[in-house]
C-alpha cells in the first residue's frame, strides 16, 4: 500500500487502522482493480446510448456507438477536465473580483484595500490610468477590468490578464495559433458545447480548444492571486512551522481547509478576538489555528499560521484526536471527513452554498452577518474541545521550521536590497554564470497511487544537489514544508555548493542573517501565476521568450482536474512540464503523441511523463542544460546582455 513519506503521518495511519477507521489509502486498495478503460481515457458517458468503451487491444479500429474514435473520446474527456479545472479556479477569481467591487462601492465593512501599492501596480499592468485616481474608485476600475475578462462579448479582444502578463513574443505566437481567449466563462462554455454528442470529432481541433480554455484558467488565476493581494496583503517572508506536530494539547485546535481566502481571513480575525473564551474553557494556550491544503497555504503566507498537512493526509488531522473543529470552504475537501470526524469529538463545518456534505454542520459565511457566524463557528470548536478524549490523543512530535511568503514582489524586493536600480540582476547574474543552473516550478496535489510526498522530496533533493533553485505552490509546497525543505538548514543540507553559496550570499545581504531556503514557498495552487510572473520578469529582462529560459515545471503527484488545466496552460506558455503519473490519455496514441511530442512544435512546451522520481530529476536536469546551451549561457550571454557576473 502506498502510504506516506512522512513518518509522523505513517504512525497516524496505523492508529486509524487499529481503531478500524478507513482512510483514503484503505479505500484505494478496496477499489482495485481500477477500471482500465477509465485510466486510459477511452470510456465515454457523454450521451445515454452507452456508456461506450473502446478496446485498446483490438486489432480492428474500434469506435463508439455514435462512431467516435478513441482519439475523439480521449480528447473530449481531457478537455472536459481542463474546463472543470478552469471553472474551479476562475470562480475563485470572480468571487475575489466581486468582493473588491463591493469594497469600491462601500457595500462591505468586512474587507478593505490592504495593499494600495499592489492595487496601483495592477492598474498600471492592465493599462489603467492611475494619475489622479483616488484609491477606492481605482479599486472599482480594476475590479471592473478583471470582471470584464469573464464576460467580454468581443471575440477579437484578449483577456486583460492574459494580454498584459506574458512576453510579447509569447502573445504573438498564441494569437497566430488562434488560441487566445477573450472571455473566461465563454471558454468553459465552448468546451462543454463542442464536446456534446455530435459536435467536434477532430481530436487535434478539440485539443487546441482545450489549450484556449487553459489560458482562460491562467487568466482567472491571475485575477484570484493579484486581487487577493490587494484585499489581504501581498505575502512577504514569514517564519512558521509545518507538519501535524503543530497541533497542541493545551489549545482549541481549529483547522481551516479548502481554497477560499475570503472565508479563512474572517475566521482568523475572529479567532484572534476570542482567545479569552478558549482559555476560560480550559485551553491554557487559547485558540490554535492551523492550515490544511491551499487555504492553509494562504494563511501561512499572510499570517504565519502553521501548516498542518496537505491534501492526501487531511483525514489524519482528525485521527490525532486533538482537532476540535475543521472548517472547510471549497475544493479538495474529502467527503470522507464526515465519517472520520464522527468517530471523534471533532466538529466538521461546511461554509459554502456549493460545497455541502450531508450530515455535517453547515454555517454559511459570505452574507452580511459573517462575523457573527464566524463567532458561532469558533464557539462550536470551543464546545467540542470540552468533549475531547485525552486517552485518544496522538499528536506527532515532528514539526519543521518553514520560511514562506515568497511572492514575486517579495523576491524582487529582497533582491532590490542588493541592487535597487536593477533588482533582478543578482538572480540573473547567477543563472548566467551557472551558479544557479536553472529553476524548477513544483506544483500539483498528492495522489494515493504514490507514497505521499515521496516524489516531491526525492526529486527536490536531487535537483538541489545539481544547483537548481526550486519554487513551489499548493500541496507540493506543503510536501516540502512538512519535510523540512523550506528553511535555511535545508540549504546547508541539500543545496549544491554553488547554489548554497548564492542562497547564503542573498540571505545575508538582504539582512536575514541566514541563507535563503532552497525551496521557495510561493503560495496556494491558484498562486502558480506568481512563479510565472517571476519568470516573465526574467524573460523580459533578458529579451527572450519563456520557452528559452532554463525553466521546467513538475507535478510529480498530480490528482485533480485543476492539475490538468494548470499543466495545459504551463505548456502553452512554452514551459516543459513533467508529470509523475500519466493522465487518462494513453488510450489514444494520437493524443498521447500530440501532448508529449508534437505540442513542442506548436507552442514550445510539452508534457513529459516519468513515474520514477530519480529518472524524472535526471530528465529535468538534461532539459535545463539543453536550455542553457540554446541561450549560450556559461559563455556569451553575460556580455550580450551587459550583465556583470558576481564573483
Amino acid at each position: 500500500m502506498n502510504d506516506c513519506y512522512n513518518c509522523s503521518d505513517q504512525s497516524l495511519i496505523e492508529k486509524a487502522e487499529s481503531e478500524k477507521i478507513d482512510l483514503v489509502w484503505q479505500r484505494y486498495e478496496k477499489m482495485k482493480p481500477l477500471c482500465g478503460f477509465g485510466e486510459q481515457g477511452i470510456c465515454c458517458r457523454i450521451c445515454m446510448k452507452g456508456p461506450c468503451r473502446i478496446n485498446p487491444f483490438s486489432k480492428k479500429r474500434s469506435v463508439g456507438i455514435c462512431g467516435a474514435s478513441a482519439d475523439t473520446i480521449v480528447a473530449r474527456n481531457l478537455v472536459r477536465m481542463i474546463a472543470s479545472g478552469t471553472a474551479a479556479h476562475s470562480l475563485h477569481g470572480k468571487e475575489v473580483a466581486k468582493t473588491l467591487m463591493h469594497v469600491a462601492r462601500g457595500e462591505t465593512a468586512i474587507y478593505s484595500v490592504k495593499d494600495a501599492i499592489k492595487l496601483r501596480s495592477i492598474a498600471q499592468k492592465l493599462n489603467i490610468e492611475t494619475d489622479g485616481n483616488d484609491l477606492i474608485p481605482l479599486a472599482g476600475v480594476v475590479a471592473a477590468s478583471s470582471l470584464m475578462d469573464y464576460s467580454r462579448m468581443d471575440d477579437e479582444e484578449i483577456c486583460n490578464w492574459l494580454k498584459y502578463t506574458i512576453p510579447d513574443a509569447r502573445l504573438e505566437k498564441l494569437k497566430k495559433l488562434g488560441i487566445t481567449t477573450s472571455n473566461i466563462d465563454g471558454s468553459i462554455s465552448d468546451i462543454m458545447a463542442r464536446t456534446h454528442v455530435g459536435t467536434d470529432a477532430d481530436a487535434v481541433n478539440i485539443l487546441l480548444a482545450g489549450l484556449r480554455c487553459a489560458l482562460a484558467d491562467y487568466s482567472g488565476m491571475q485575477v484570484a492571486t493579484n486581487l487577493s493581494d490587494v484585499l489581504f496583503g501581498t505575502p512577504q517572508p514569514v517564519v512558521s512551522q509545518a507538519s501535524l506536530g503543530v497541533l497542541r494539547k493545551d489549545a482549541v485546535n481549529i483547522a481551516i481547509h479548502g481554497h477560499n481566502p475570503l472565508l479563512s481571513e474572517i475566521i482568523v480575525d475572529v479567532a484572534y478576538k476570542m482567545q479569552a473564551e478558549a482559555v476560560a474553557a480550559g485551553a491554557t494556550y487559547g485558540i490554535n489555528i492551523v492550515g490544511v491544503c491551499c487555504t492553509g497555504n494562504e494563511v501561512l503566507l499572510r499570517h504565519g499560521i502553521p501548516l498542518a498537512t496537505n491534501y492526501l493526509s487531511q483525514e489524519l488531522a482528525i485521527i490525532t484526536g486533538a482537532l476540535d473543529a475543521m472548517i472547510v470552504d471549497v475544493q479538495c475537501i474529502m467527503p470522507s471527513l464526515a465519517k472520520v470526524s464522527a468517530c471523534y469529538h471533532t466538529e466538521l463545518i461546511t461554509t459554502m452554498p456549493d460545497a455541502k456534505i450531508a450530515g455535517v454542520t453547515h454555517i454559511e459565511l459570505g452574507s452580511g452577518d459573517s462575523l457573527k457566524k464566524a463567532e458561532l463557528i469558533i464557539r462550536k470548536a470551543i464546545d467540542a474541545y470540552k468533549n475531547r478524549d485525552d486517552d485518544r490523543l496522538s499528536i506527532p512530535a515532528e514539526k519543521n521550521k518553514v520560511i514562506a511568503g515568497f511572492s514575486a514582489e517579495a523576491i524582487i524586493d529582497l533582491l532590490g536590497s542588493i541592487n535597487s536600480e536593477d533588482p533582478l540582476s543578482p538572480l540573473i547574474e547567477n543563472i548566467v554564470n551557472g551558479k544557479i543552473r536553472g529553476i524548477v516550478l513544483f506544483a500539483g496535489c498528492n495522489n494515493v497511487k504514490v507514497k505521499q510526498d515521496h516524489n516531491f522530496v526525492t526529486m527536490a533533493q536531487k535537483l538541489l544537489k545539481h544547483n537548481i533553485l526550486i519554487l513551489a505552490t499548493g500541496c507540493g509546497a506543503g510536501a516540502f514544508a512538512k519535510n523540512a525543505l523550506m528553511n535555511s538548514e535545508a540549504t546547508e543540507a541539500y543545496a549544491g555548493d554553488t547554489l548554497k553559496e548564492v542562497l547564503t550570499f542573498l540571505g545575508f545581504e538582504a539582512g536575514l542573517n541566514a541563507p535563503l531556503p532552497p525551496v521557495l514557498h510561493m503560495g496556494s495552487c491558484v498562486d502558480n501565476v506568481r512563479s510565472v510572473d517571476l519568470a516573465v520578469a526574467i524573460a523580459n529582462r533578458l529579451g527572450v521568450d519563456l520557452n528559452q529560459l532554463p525553466l521546467v515545471a513538475s507535478a510529480p503527484e498530480l490528482m485533480s482536474e485543476k492539475s490538468i488545466s494548470i499543466g495545459s496552460w504551463v505548456v502553452t506558455l512554452g514551459i516543459p512540464l513533467h508529470v509523475g503519473l500519466a493522465p487518462p490519455v494513453t488510450g489514444s496514441s494520437l493524443v498521447t503523441n500530440v501532448l508529449t511530442s508534437e505540442l513542442k512544435n506548436i507552442v514550445d512546451g510539452y508534457f513529459m511523463v516519468e513515474e520514477d522520481p530519480e529518472e524524472a530529476a535526471d530528465k529535468i536536469i538534461s532539459i535545463i542544460e539543453e536550455k542553457r546551451l540554446g541561450l549560450n549561457l556559461d559563455s556569451s550571454l553575460d556580455s550580450a546582455n551587459n550583465i556583470e557576473v558576481l564573483s
